[in-house]
């Protein structure tokens, strides 16, 4: 009995929406080109990510190595860019990753999928009302923050912010109202913002190389003495760390590059708009490699500009590069700078509001989440209720931390939700081809029940050029082992580096053991048939890269302060109290429709259950 009711409990968590067949008429070419695409990527990429977090890592985290910060957490965007696009060819459909791990690992991953984009884009929207009020209260000679702080104090080291931001809560508040009143996406306006955004980073990177001094790359504690003697008050002093060039080390590259991953997390609106490009298979992989390297080199020449016109020590919190132009002798050029980044934060505050409302209303439309919030505003056709709610959780969460908190928080749920993806991609590439519920049973009833037996032989040498049910378990089962492997060696990896450079034995036999039943279960994954379904562009190197991918996410998440991971467990846990009170027996299961796909003489496997 007690068996039989675990069985029922255990299959209700693994639930999926199934992927089925359908022979698609072919649509007329979408009406974004590459250009376009790339346009997207940047416009929701470059912005808060330069003017949140250029200060916060340089000053007190990496200095001027924030550059090299910057492109290992390039490279590890573009690791999980390159799963996202093999996921858009299947599903090319907003709230693709949150849907994609539905039809791959099931409900309760799917679940954890959506509830960490929530928090991604909630802390997203909170991190940029908050630099969104640091901006202008610099501009009005800090008023705000000045006023705030001596009359209310809700600080406690490590968890709460300093003083609240009612201008930021204000600012959110207000943004609520603007989405329950209009749905539109603002296009015209964002585009605007964007191209204004470029064009003050490219001011700030060309004033940087001309204004900058080589010699703020060199600094000693010499520097540092004569700075505290020039000013009166060396409070807002940064740490000089040992000076030079990586003054905080390599912890200080690792601790910083996991930081700036929240610069890079803007690239998936690419993946929501796949469908409408002119051509699938150039554009949308072209579209997210061009956008990431524009946005490195704009993160990698304002953050070379910045260290350079300033010693990073002397970076002011929240408002670094208007304030860089006052160091530098050139006063009316903040106010430029500071225009810039209203825009860009603007821009990204409108996008992030949209989404966290829609994702709600994926989510309670599915039954995960309480029904109520996936009402809609007949007149308008709005989700009414799961505006307000996203407007009631973003400006708690901007009342009570503190912009490096929200970054924070941000990245790692970001990381997560990425290396989940990567998981999924490395399953479903395995699995053999899904069929409609009907032809499976017709097959059933006329060809009998087929048993496959699992032997070590037929590990390594299936007898089958296809995926099978035995050949896609054996994936399903690899995969999940090695993301527990992969955390174990990055959690080791992490928090004991001091001790692996100095030989102690037990941990050096503990890597080399993850290493071994790392690689020989990857070589079992190796071995197993692919799936030969046709996509616009598939990941290379399989399994190789998503692998890769998941342990570089899952290292910069280990490089989280604690306090950090207190905040994410707390999220996660009142998450999983509402999937398990009402998410698992409410959840429902919704027949698949088909949807539009542009394909290239290619029949695609689409679906769809709830879109954004």
């Amino acid at each position: 009995m007690l068996c039989q009711a675990l069985c029922r409990f255990g299959k209700k968590l693994v639930r999926r929406h199934t992927l089925a067949q359908y022979v698609t008429k072919i649509s007329p070419a979408g009406s974004l080109s590459t250009l376009d695409i790339v346009a997207l990527g940047v416009g929701n990429t470059v912005g808060a990510g330069v003017y949140v977090l250029a200060d916060e890592v340089a000053s007190e985290i990496a200095g001027p190595s924030i550059m090299i910060c910057f492109l290992a957490a390039a490279l590890s965007s573009l690791l999980a860019a390159l799963c996202y696009a093999e996921f858009s060819a299947r599903v090319p459909q907003s709230a693709s990753a949150y849907l994609y791990s539905y039809v791959t690992v099931g409900e309760l991953w799917a679940f954890i999928t959506g509830w960490n984009l929530i928090l991604s884009y909630v802390t997203g929207t909170a991190s940029m009302t908050r630099a969104w009020s640091l901006v202008f209260d610099g501009l009005i000679g800090n008023q705000i923050s000045r006023t705030l702080s001596e009359r209310i104090s809700l600080y406690v080291p490590y968890v709460l912010t300093e003083y609240p931001d009612f201008f930021a809560v204000g600012l959110v508040v207000l943004l609520t109202g603007l989405l329950a009143l209009r749905a539109s996406e603002f296009v015209l306006v964002t585009t605007v913002f964007t191209v204004v955004n470029l064009l003050v980073l490219g001011f700030v990177i060309i004033s940087g190389f001309i204004k900058g001094n080589l010699h703020n790359w060199k600094l000693t504690e010499e520097d540092y003495i004569m700075t505290m003697s020039r000013l009166n008050d060396t409070s807002s002093l940064g740490p000089l760390g040992s000076g030079g060039f990586v003054p905080f080390g390599f912890e200080g590259i690792l601790r910083g590059t996991a930081t700036c991953f929240y610069a890079f997390t803007g690239f998936d609106s690419i993946i929501t708009v796949a469908e409408e490009a002119q051509n699938l298979k150039r554009s949308v992989p072209l579209g997210i490699v061009i956008s990431l390297f524009i946005c490195f080199l704009v993160y990698f020449g304002v953050s070379a500009a910045l260290t350079l016109m300033v010693p990073y020590y002397q970076l002011q919190p929240g408002n670094p590069l208007p304030e860089a132009f006052l160091h530098i002798g050139w006063a009316p050029a903040r106010y430029v700078v500071a225009v810039g980044a209203l825009c860009a934060l603007s821009t990204g505050v409108l996008d992030s509001m949209f989404l966290i409302r829609w994702m709600i209303y994926v989510m309670a439309d599915d039954g995960l989440l309480f029904s109520v919030l996936a009402r809609m505003y007949t007149r308008t056709d709005i989700p009414i209720v799961a505006t307000v709610a996203s407007g009631i959780i973003t400006a708690f969460v901007t009342f009570l931390f503190g912009l490096t908190d929200l970054v924070d928080l941000m990245s790692i749920g970001t990381l997560l939700t990425y290396s989940l993806v990567a998981i999924c991609v490395l399953i479903v590439r395995y699995q053999p081809e899904m069929k409609d519920e009907d032809d499976a049973a017709g097959v059933q009833q006329n060809s009998g029940p087929v048993l496959e037996k699992l032997t070590m032989w037929g590990l390594f040498y299936p007898g089958s050029p296809t995926p099978t049910a035995l050949s896609g378990l054996v994936v399903y089962v690899c995969s999940s082992l090695l993301a527990l492997l992969l955390t174990i060696l990055g959690l080791v990896l992490a928090q004991w580096p001091v001790l692996l450079l100095s030989g102690d034995p037990v941990l050096i036999i503990v890597v080399v053991l993850l290493l071994v039943l790392i690689t020989g279960i990857t070589g079992v994954i190796w071995r197993q048939p692919q799936s030969s379904t046709p996509l616009y562009f598939k990941v290379p190197a399989l399994p190789l890269l998503p692998l890769l991918s998941i342990f570089m996410n899952v290292y910069l998440m280990m490089q989280m302060a604690a306090g950090t991971w207190v905040r994410f467990g707390v999220w996660m846990l009142i998450g999983l109290a509402i999937y398990f009170g009402y998410g698992i027996q409410h959840a429902r299961r919704i027949k698949p429709t088909a949807v539009r796909v542009q394909t290239d003489d290619l029949e695609l496997n689409s679906a769809s259950t709830s879109w954004i």
